[in-house]
Parts: structure tokens; sequence; C-alpha cells
């Protein structure tokens, strides 16, 4: 069993070294092999190879990604994280060719331990405003409440 703060830990290998340096390898011994996560796109495999064709595909979408932590909560065998995703468009992201636009979004995820291993995954994050820096939504970024210039 691992404590509250190996997870806290493990959540921020999940970001430095998993979505910012794409290392696959890591997401091997960090998640279960059969973690559930509800958001994938039906045609992606389930479990850890689905996070790591998430990964893959925001990379490939957003070569320079990079998120960062900016709250991690550990309690009992759960971490809950606040993060800040920035990047460039250059790739295709849902049949969208790269724009050449930056985006910043925040998102929020829980990841849920067993045995030192993710087991279950949630998370969400700003897609209107991800989509609107795109420049695919016609209101402008500064016209939606809630969302920070």
């Amino acid at each position: 069993m691992s404590t509250p703060e190996q997870n806290k830990q493990a959540v921020a290998n999940i970001y430095g070294i998993c979505w910012n340096n794409g290392d696959m390898n890591e997401i091997d011994n960090i998640f279960d092999d059969n973690v559930e996560h509800d958001q994938f796109l039906p045609e992606w495999p389930k479990g850890k190879e689905g996070f790591k064709t998430l990964v893959s595909f925001w990379r490939e979408a957003f070569p320079d990604i990079h998120e960062e932590a900016l709250e991690l909560i550990a309690e009992g065998n759960k971490v809950a994280s606040r993060f800040r995703l920035t990047g460039t468009h250059l790739g295709d992201f849902y049949g969208i060719p790269g724009t050449g636009r930056k985006i910043d979004i925040l998102g929020a995820e829980i990841f849920e331990f067993k045995d030192g291993k993710v087991v279950q995954y949630y998370y969400h994050e700003d897609t209107m405003g991800l989509f609107t820096q795109l420049g695919l939504m016609p209101v402008g970024q500064n016209k939606i409440a809630g969302v920070n210039s």
C-alpha cells in the first residue's frame, strides 16, 4: 500500500515525466493494467494502453505540451489535482489540422490508487476555452464567464 505522499509524487510524475516528456515506460510504472477511465474515445484501447494513447494523441497535436500541477491534494488513496496545460497546436487534433495557435487551459483530475498504482482516473478540462483559443468557437475567450484571460 502506498502513502498519500507517495501517491502525490506519482501524480507529479504523470505530469513531469509522462505528459511533458512522453515517457510511456513511466506510465507502466504508475498505472494499473486495467485502470478505469470512461472518457477515452470508443476506438481507443482500455486500461493503461488507453492512457498511453491519450498522451500520444495530445503530444502529436501539441508537441510542446506542458502540464503543470498547480495543486495536489491527497487524502486516503486519492489524489486530486488542479493543472494548467499549455502548448502550440501543430498537429491533427480531432480532425483539425494544426493552427499554430497557442493554448493555455486549466483542468482538474482525480486519481485513485490501489497497491501503489492508479486504478481509476477522472479528468475535466476547459474544453470550451481550448476550442475558443484554437479559433473554433464563435465567442471570444474574454466574453465567456469563468474564463481567465
